[in-house]
């Protein structure tokens, strides 16, 4: 007893020592990091899919991101109502799901908001900005970690008919996602929008119950769209991005530290990803050229004027936070 070990102890020491050998990785050594689920629609093959890559391996070492892509954990449109039901800590979110619970988020997801990715990053580092986010964090119960420039899109159509203004698209069935921002944004362009789940625009377009689809050229390469199009026309009409998101809930379960260091590691992610696609659309029109894809600039003031006029005149405008469409051009 003079040593304070007993037979009785012996056994209790060997008994824990066992539980700790025999306990899975996701018990004793997991519960050093977090688990952090990651729902997005793009493919494997995406950029944004090695940005993730990215983002994982800087913050390994409190966190486990667990990525699902190509919509397998949940659909597309689904996955804010999963963060907000805790169903899910992570997504890739379109704004345009965001105005359908917040109508004034629609000023983001109208035609030509955007010059190029330089200016959607500068918005969204803006105080302007800043209180576009806040107020989804204050409604929604999710935390915008920045914007995933995924490339400028443009409209591909399988008919060979030439495109120069939005009169020409009249009658022209035009995929949209779901959604009323995404099927006024086809309104403006002139098309009669379809709305489709991205995953059947291929098939869509390959059996004609569609006429065209609106994307990014990466994305277009990354799901074969050139294989069942005849053209594409570069109509440039919305700088496309999504949103980096993880819900308020996983956010304030870390540390000050840890977020500023998961914010810093986001941001440089974010901005690798939106190098490439510039790097990569300019690469993709030679590349579509070549597999017979006819490549073409319509009449952009027009098609601009078109879109701003039927933006200003709906009841989209009248939810648009006052003042910041000048603060979004003063930029």
């Amino acid at each position: 007893m003079r040593n304070g070990i007993t037979r009785r102890g012996l056994f209790a020491a060997g008994a824990v020592a066992l539980a700790m050998a025999t306990t899975p990785l996701s018990g004793a050594l997991a519960q050093d990091t977090t688990n952090l689920r990651f729902s997005a629609v793009f493919s494997d093959q995406d950029i944004r899919a090695r940005m993730m890559e990215r983002l994982a391996e800087a913050v390994a070492e409190d966190f486990t991101l667990e990525v699902h892509h190509g919509g397998t954990l949940f659909g597309q449109g689904t996955e804010l109502v999963a963060l907000q039901r805790g169903n899910l800590e992570m997504g890739n979110i379109a704004p345009q799901d965001i105005s359908n619970q917040i109508p004034a988020w629609s000023i983001l997801t109208s035609a030509y908001i955007f010059r190029d990715a330089d200016h959607l990053a500068a918005f969204f580092a803006s105080d302007a900005g800043a209180e576009m986010k806040a107020l989804a964090e204050e409604q929604l119960g999710i935390h915008i970690l920045g914007p995933t420039f995924f490339g400028t899109r443009y409209v591909g159509l399988r008919p060979d008919r030439r495109i120069d203004t939005p009169a020409d698209m009249a009658g022209i069935r035009l995929r949209m996602p779901p959604g009323e921002s995404w099927q006024f944004l086809g309104e403006a362009l002139g098309a009669n929008p379809t709305a489709m789940a991205y995953a059947e625009v291929y098939t869509g377009l390959q059996t004609g119950a569609i006429d065209g689809q609106d994307n990014p050229l990466p994305n277009v390469q990354n799901m074969k769209f050139y294989e069942v199009m005849s053209q594409i026309v570069l109509t440039s009409h919305l700088v496309a991005f999504d949103l980096l998101t993880i819900s308020s809930s996983a956010w304030n379960e870390m540390s000050p530290e840890q977020q500023a260091e998961f914010q810093a590691a986001a941001d440089d992610a974010m901005a690798w990803s939106a190098a490439e696609h510039q790097s990569s659309e300019a690469a993709l029109v030679e590349y579509f050229t070549g597999q017979g894809v006819e490549i073409y600039t319509p009449d952009l003031d027009a098609f601009r004027a078109y879109a701003q006029e039927r933006y200003l005149a709906s009841p989209l405008s009248a939810d648009w936070p006052e003042g910041m469409l000048e603060r979004i051009n003063a930029l």
